[in-house]
């Protein structure tokens, strides 16, 4: 074989090789392509959880007062209301030290068209109780108290608190996930894909609400209108499709 032979010979392999290598590059790069819009590929869904409970706290605030020209009349007047509201929650059945005087105040100030001292004393006391159907009951009955001359002033109101969240947060968002992969998986179902991993994930805030149609008083259906109570929380969650 001539000198020129073997250096072509060299040559011609040297492309063939080059030209293997560009192919098997240029499968890879595709499929890395394919593979890369697979994973991108991806489904975004939201994951509804909801618990009935009853709230396991409740608390009463009444507020009244008394006005007059004098502070001894005045004052003794504040605290028989004071004692007919604590006789109120006792004939409930509760004990005394349900029942905390919550604040005081005092308001003077002349009446030039009376020419004398106008005295208010203000006074606010505070039921708390974990007997949370006692509470509600007593709360029907409270124009008792108005019957007791003590006339409930704007602050007055009962509270209905769920203090347990925390132990039903890790079983609801579990929920919440369920649901949203339920609905991811039909979302594939329809669309001819199947469901992966989780992407991302993000978890929106638990709200606490009355039940509906189950309102006590004023709430209007907020968290602490009534003891029987709906928590609520959104999950959203992204998913590959593959």
């Amino acid at each position: 074989m001539t000198e020129v032979a073997a250096t072509r010979r060299v040559l011609l392999t040297a492309a063939a090789l080059l030209a293997i290598g560009f192919t098997s590059g240029g499968f890879l790069l595709g499929d890395g392509l394919r593979r890369a819009k697979m994973a991108d590929r991806s489904v975004t869904v939201r994951g509804l959880a909801e618990r009935n409970v009853v709230a396991d706290l409740a608390t009463w605030t009444i507020q009244f007062s008394e006005t007059g020209t004098e502070l001894g009349p005045v004052q003794s007047a504040i605290d028989q209301k004071s004692q007919a509201v604590r006789t109120f929650f006792q004939r409930a059945g509760f004990p005394a030290s349900a029942v905390s005087d919550t604040g005081a105040s005092v308001n003077q100030f002349f009446d030039s068209n009376r020419h004398e001292n106008v005295i208010t004393v203000h006074r606010k006391l505070q039921l708390r109780t974990a007997d949370v159907m006692r509470a509600r009951a007593a709360f029907a009955r409270q124009s008792d108290l108005i019957r007791a001359g003590v006339a409930l002033e704007e602050g007055s109101g009962i509270v209905y608190s769920f203090t347990k969240l925390n132990s039903i947060k890790p079983e609801m968002i579990a929920e919440g996930t369920k649901s949203a992969r339920a609905s991811a998986e039909q979302f594939a179902h329809d669309s001819g894909a199947a469901v992966g991993g989780i992407k991302s994930a993000s978890q929106g805030y638990f709200s606490i609400g009355a039940r509906d149609g189950d309102v006590d008083g004023e709430g209007g259906g907020s968290a602490g209108s009534s003891p029987l109570q709906k928590v609520r929380v959104v999950t959203t969650i992204d998913f590959y499709l593959r």
